[in-house]
């Protein structure tokens, strides 16, 4: 049999598997072996969340101009995920999965929606980490709803943004600046216990209206003012007008190509709103900076892990396209680096090609926090991949299952599977149904809608059947 597991041939009973090493803690655990929080081996534990950042606007991730030394460095020392992607690509969907380990149509959340139920809060990483000794810490933009939310954390600052943010001293830094002070603070303030700070920035998220150029669309902090001046950035990818054309009405018609003219549609807007995008995103960088060197100055940065990853990825006029919310590459998509100091020199510097998604972060972190990791998690702790010699011998994921269920009349609904070879996706609402089938090896650039094609018959009918069946299973809530 092949070492290679298919994750359609074990989601049937992942809800049986704990992806958690010996050293795990439980509550029976935690009565036998006193404070956990005394022991050595449990990390400080750093989650820095993007909002609106596809996985190749780094420059570890080879963009040619984009300005991010310091997160680079931690992929230089850590690992980065270079398949990364969400189950969900919208904000308020996407941060519900990644604090309780969940598909949406299992949590039940997005925008419209009632808040995630207080039986997934408590299950949720931040208050399983709390409950096993963690100081946990939240700052920045929430974006979603938990019932009962105060169990998660020990300190709560939400921020406004992304814009500017007017101080008592009566200065206005930009909301990534202001987050960047309150983490820092936070860090300073530990009174001996491990820490899990989240921190999850509204950057690089564009203002929501319908902007003139030069009136704000990406608010960028001032130190990265004068970044990117003298730079012409490229055509986005797949920007001829016959790509659009090659689409469905719906699809023409939605969010994505409305908010287009909002902030590519002209080289002029497209240009300046690049250089601003691309300042935001220095801007964390500069703050990821200060919070290592703040790690530093407190003696904690050998014993803290640091995670970077995204909300969900994002169309820069491709396609014709802004936004995110649909079944392509650019909008699921996301960056992954997973830096630990304590991993010998042998397993840094890598960047691994396994499968990976946000429902895999909860998981990470309990597992890197010692605390057991619930039975309903729909994710998997990277933890394995981390510590493997060779990932050859992992056994991993193949296939995962995406969606977007939110009731908007202007982003259409969809589900659909991905495997490594595949991407099938059918927007539900549409009459007739609309399908996609993408072969990403080929062509990935997704230029080819397979769905169609007599040649892929037998493919079409797989993957019907394997959406069919994982949208149930995801519907049959624990």
């Amino acid at each position: 049999m092949d070492r290679r597991k298919s994750l359609t041939r074990i989601l049937g009973i992942v809800a049986g598997l704990v992806f958690c090493g010996g050293g795990c803690f439980c509550e029976r655990q935690l009565a036998a072996t006193g404070n956990p929080s005394n022991s050595a081996e449990r990390p400080n534990i750093i989650l820095l969340l993007v909002d609106d950042q596809r996985n190749d606007t780094l420059g570890c991730a080879g963009h040619p101009i984009i300005q991010t030394p310091h997160i680079d460095n931690l992929a230089n020392r850590g690992i980065r995920f270079e398949n990364c992607f969400v189950t969900t690509s919208i904000c308020a969907a996407s941060r519900a999965s990644i604090f309780t380990s969940l598909h949406e149509r299992t949590h039940g959340f997005t925008f419209g929606k009632p808040a995630v139920a207080e039986r997934y809060t408590v299950t949720s990483y931040p208050a399983l980490l709390r409950k096993s000794g963690y100081r946990c810490g939240f700052v920045g933009k929430f974006g979603c709803k938990m019932e009962n939310s105060e169990q998660m954390f020990d300190s709560f600052k939400l921020v406004a943004g992304p814009g500017y943010l007017e101080q008592p001293d009566g200065s206005r830094p930009e909301s990534t600046e202001v987050m960047g002070r309150f983490a820092e603070a936070f860090i300073k303030e530990g009174d001996g216990l491990p820490f899990c700070l989240s921190i999850s920035f509204h950057a690089s998220h564009a203002k929501d209206s319908n902007l003139t150029p030069g009136k704000g669309h990406y608010p960028y902090p001032e130190e990265t003012s004068t970044l990117y001046q003298d730079v012409t950035v490229p055509a986005p990818n797949l920007s001829d007008p016959k790509y659009f054309k090659t689409l469905p009405d719906f699809l023409k018609d939605s969010m994505n190509r409305k908010r287009f003219y909002w902030r590519w549609d002209t080289p002029e807007k497209y240009q300046e709103n690049m250089r601003a995008y691309f300042r935001m995103l220095s801007g964390i960088d500069n703050v990821v900076g200060r919070l290592i060197q703040t790690l530093e100055d407190q003696n904690l940065a050998d014993n803290t892990v640091i995670i970077y990853a995204a909300d969900n990825g994002y169309y820069m006029g491709d396609r014709g396209f802004a936004g995110k919310w649909s079944h392509f590459e650019q909008s699921l998509r996301v960056p992954l680096i997973i830096y630990d100091p304590r991993s010998p020199d042998y397993q840094r510097g890598r960047t691994v090609s396994p499968m990976v998604l946000n429902l895999d972060l909860a998981p990470t972190i309990l597992q890197l926090g010692h605390v057991d990791i619930p039975k309903h998690y729909q994710g998997h702790s990277l933890v394995p991949v981390m510590k493997l010699d060779s990932l050859d011998e992992l056994e991993w994921r193949d296939t995962f299952f995406c969606e977007h269920l939110m009731d908007n009349p202007d982003i259409p609904k969809w589900e659909g599977v991905r495997t490594e070879r595949y991407k099938y996706a059918r927007y539900f609402e549409q009459y007739p149904i609309f399908e996609f089938l993408h072969d990403v090896k080929t062509d990935p650039t997704e230029l080819h809608n397979l769905a169609s094609d007599p040649n892929y018959l037998d493919v079409m009918k797989q993957m019907r059947s394997e959406t069919d069946r994982l949208a149930a299973h995801y519907s049959d809530r624990p």
